[in-house]
């Protein structure tokens, strides 16, 4: 019996929506970045990351200043609450760690100056695999869709780099504090979460 090639080829329509349903559901990834710190897990992802950040500054810079004054002082191109919060942890730590006193800027005089530029302090969303996005629906949100197999990744991220009088520390100190899930179609099973 013989067959021509034409006879086993599919219709150019089915070829069409097959290449289109591959489009939208192969290894699709996005990452976003958080603008809000309202709910209680990016809260507790940047505090812990802030923390992490503190407990890190390294003691071959810091403990020669045990007993004097420093004034720290601060930039952030960000929320200035969390610049303050940052602020504050690392007065605490530089105190409590190493007998430093902060003294605030404008009142009694520094002995020494903590310049400190953060980089950054917040939250950032990533999830990569596949899924089906559902936001060209009318009516349904833009972000919305079903998980096929995503890894979801939500971490809290805090970065700063920082001159001891007019010496600069070459090396950034980094903290990520991170808590991810798998999402499936209708479950989505943590694979870590916050202590």
């Amino acid at each position: 019996m013989y067959f021509t090639g034409s006879f086993f080829r599919p219709p150019l329509a089915v070829l069409g929506v097959s290449v289109c349903a591959l489009a939208i559901m192969t290894g699709c990834s996005s990452r976003q970045v958080q603008d809000s710190l309202t709910g209680s897990t990016a809260q507790r992802l940047v505090s812990y990351a802030v923390d992490d950040l503190a407990q890190a500054l390294p003691e071959r810079d810091f403990e020669a200043l045990r007993g004097e004054r420093v004034v720290i002082d601060s930039s952030f191109v960000g929320d200035p609450r969390l610049r303050d919060y940052a602020d504050r942890r690392l007065s605490t730590e530089l105190r409590t760690r190493f007998g430093i006193e902060v003294v605030p800027a404008g009142g009694a005089p520094a002995d020494h100056v903590l310049q400190i530029f953060y980089t950054s302090l917040g939250t950032d969303r990533d999830e990569r695999g596949f899924y089906v996005p559902l936001g060209f629906v009318p009516g349904v949100d833009q972000t919305t869709q079903i998980d096929l197999l995503t890894l979801e990744q939500f971490h809290g991220v805090a970065e700063l780099y920082y001159y001891l009088d007019d010496e600069r520390i070459d090396d950034p100190l980094r903290a990520r504090i991170r808590t991810d899930a798998l999402g499936l179609p209708i479950i989505t099973i943590p694979l870590s979460t916050l202590p």
